[in-house]
């Protein structure tokens, strides 16, 4: 009894579904993003339209919470200040990670054990990596002299550098990962072509790790853009309103105003501006064309 078809070769022919995991594996991935992620930004967006200070029933105020978005001063502000962070947060952390993702990804062993050791950040909490960096930069029994905080250049200095110092670690990894997979034929070729370190480095690492440089530019710029644990317990949006970006922005207008209409604007308008930034990314990059960089792949 036959039990299948056979190739010219002799080998079996499989079937066109053949090794595809079943749609029903990423049932629980779905609904997960579902009910965590889904269903809280259609309540925000839906709570955009009422007026609700926490107690009662919200009630219905049509397009005025857009209104006054579109109106508020404080928008503009809090705009800049957050694309200010974002692209300083961006390029700080892009650089010292790509460095030392490629570093990392030789294969001796100390580089393995200091890259576990720098891995150690990105196990922490934001809140209690905030809290340390609190009591460091506190200007009267802190380490840093003066008050770093109490400044506008120094807070947001303070932010970009607190942001990397426990995020680089996991960009560093995604990094590692890209170094690892190019392939050591073009390595050796170059340098039988007499090129140095750093030549290789520019004409054959900088170019294969394009790919992985947009996945973590978009993680970075995501982040970014979501950033509040360590604005809220760092700087408070201060000195005055120079650091109170978005999501500070949507906290103070929920939590401190009782005004939820108005911060579900604010979250809304944020989850559509962080989207867009992002399918821009992609689209600027050529990321959805991506295609594998690997040698004969």
């Amino acid at each position: 009894m036959r039990t299948g078809t056979r190739t010219e070769a002799g080998a079996p022919r499989r079937g066109r579904g053949a090794g595809r995991p079943h749609a029903v594996w990423a049932l629980p991935a779905v609904l997960f993003f579902t009910f965590f992620a889904v269903v809280p930004m259609a309540l925000a967006f839906g709570l955009s339209f009422t007026r609700w200070n926490g107690l009662g029933d919200p009630e219905p105020v049509g397009l005025a919470n857009w209104s006054k978005l579109l109106h508020d001063p404080r928008l503009t502000q809090s705009l800049t200040v957050t694309v200010a962070l974002t692209a300083a947060s961006w390029a700080f952390q892009t650089v010292v990670s790509l460095l030392l993702g490629v570093w990392a990804a030789g294969r001796q062993r100390n580089r393995a054990i200091l890259s576990a050791v720098f891995f150690v950040p990105f196990l922490l909490s934001s809140t209690a990596i905030s809290l340390l960096f609190y009591a460091l930069l506190d200007p009267n029994f802190g380490i840093v002299h003066g008050d770093t905080l109490g400044s506008t250049s120094g807070a947001l200095l303070a932010l970009v550098f607190v942001g990397g110092w426990q995020f680089i670690p996991f960009h560093t990894l995604i990094y590692q990962g890209g170094a690892r997979q190019i392939p050591d034929v073009l390595h050796q070729a170059a340098a039988i072509d007499g090129a140095g370190r750093l030549r290789r480095f520019r004409s054959i690492t900088l170019p294969q790790l394009r790919h992985t440089a947009t996945t973590s530019g978009v993680l970075m710029v995501v982040g970014s853009l979501t950033y509040f644990e360590t604005v809220l317990i760092l700087t408070q949006g201060g000195p005055g309103t120079d650091t109170a970006i978005l999501p500070y922005l949507m906290y103070e207008a929920g939590f401190k105003n009782y005004d939820f209409g108005y911060a579900g604007a604010l979250a809304s308008f944020l989850v559509v501006a962080a989207t867009a930034l992002s399918l821009a990314l992609v689209r600027l990059t050529g990321f959805g064309a991506m295609r594998s960089t690997r040698e004969g792949m």
